[in-house]
């Protein structure tokens, strides 16, 4: 059997084991559908559908299995409430046990569309949950589309997970803020210099605290913004080596615990980083309509999760020295994950699949 036909059907059987009945009907033809996208992408490492149909075996021509995949991607009844938040439910119910650390970033994606998405941090990979793409070359979305999707992954998160949400400049809104307190989650938000803080009958700029580097302040029960949103902690901090200093609002009581969990925000690479030139090309989709785009975000993302998950298993049942080196391990588990699938093809070896990640420090 060629490797094609065994990715292809290793998905196919992993992907229905979220679903509590076998799949019947249209779901179970769409989820073929779907699986064969999944198995295309992660053998092309592209997500154009040409490449992808080069990749998936189902005895048709190419240009049918094109169609076929065109089919799927404009069928406005397919939906990621059915056809992705089962994996990321699991996901979630899989990492749940430490805190779960959320990250919003935004990226151009396909033929002049932009995606806003909200990932988990897992040992320094930023893993996909829910998404949004629009029209657009540049620019930010609009705070009311961060809350929407913060939404969205709240109806994910158990009520008794500890959650710490990490905000680059662009997501430090009140509107984000006073929602994410509302869920009960913490935050660690950046914000520019010249954001306004009202604190001691006195109202000024975080440029106004004039930090010098390798020092650290902080402005307890501060409120934040000319909307005078809080209060909040705001914490201005110059490590040393660094050219300009942070400025950081957060509804954490400490300081330090604030600036740790901040500081992770610099280790973690971006789901957007690990799609493009590393990874599927994302980039490089000639599609151009949103909707259709984002259909195929839902069989990218769980291409990513599959390999990441594999490359959690190599750590976990110590593949690392056969399928890398004994003395140290450079790859990251993006790339663990694809040289675990090759020996395991290699070998005429069984091909696990889950979406979910194993029981490693999530943070390391």
């Amino acid at each position: 059997m060629s490797d094609n036909r065994r990715r292809y059907r290793a998905i196919k059987n992993g992907m229905k084991q979220l679903y509590p009945t076998e799949p019947k009907g249209n779901l179970a033809r769409h989820l073929q559908t779907l699986a064969a996208l999944v198995s295309g992408i992660v053998g092309s490492k592209r997500t154009n559908l040409p490449a992808i149909a080069g990749q998936v075996p189902d005895g048709t021509k190419r240009e049918s299995r094109v169609k076929k995949f065109s089919r799927w991607i404009i069928n406005d009844c397919i939906d990621a409430e059915r056809y992705f938040l089962p994996y990321a439910d699991a996901l979630i119910a899989s990492l749940a046990h430490c805190p779960l650390v959320l990250v919003i970033d935004s990226s151009e994606v396909g033929q002049g569309c932009l995606c806003l998405l909200v990932s988990v941090v897992y040992r320094g990979r930023a893993l996909p949950l829910v998404w949004m793409v629009v029209k657009g070359h540049t620019g930010h979305f609009p705070e009311a589309a961060h809350v929407e999707l913060l939404k969205q992954v709240h109806a994910l998160i158990p009520e008794s997970a500890t959650v710490i949400f990490l905000g680059d400049g662009e997501f430090d809104g009140i509107h984000l803020q006073a929602t994410l307190e509302a869920f009960g989650w913490n935050y660690v938000c950046r914000t520019a210099k010249n954001a306004q803080l009202w604190a001691d009958g006195e109202r000024f700029a975080f440029a106004d605290l004039g930090i010098q580097p390798g020092e650290q302040l902080e402005v307890p029960d501060a409120l934040f913004s000319l909307q005078d949103y809080g209060p909040v902690l705001a914490i201005a901090v110059w490590d040393q080596g660094y050219k300009n200093p942070l400025y950081l609002i957060t509804n954490m009581e400490l300081v330090e615990e604030a600036c740790a969990w901040y500081r992770k925000r610099f280790r973690i690479e971006t789901f957007f980083s690990d799609q493009k030139s590393r990874g599927f090309h994302l980039h490089k989709s000639r599609i151009s309509d949103p909707a259709r785009l984002s259909r195929l975000m839902m069989a990218a993302c769980l291409a990513y999760l599959w390999i990441v998950f594999l490359g959690t298993l190599a750590i976990l049942e110590d593949w690392i020295g056969v399928i890398h080196r004994t003395d140290r391990c450079d790859l990251s588990l993006f790339q663990l994950g694809l040289a675990l699938l090759e020996h395991f093809f290699n070998e005429l070896m069984p091909i696990p699949v889950a979406f979910q990640m194993l029981a490693l420090e999530p943070f390391v």
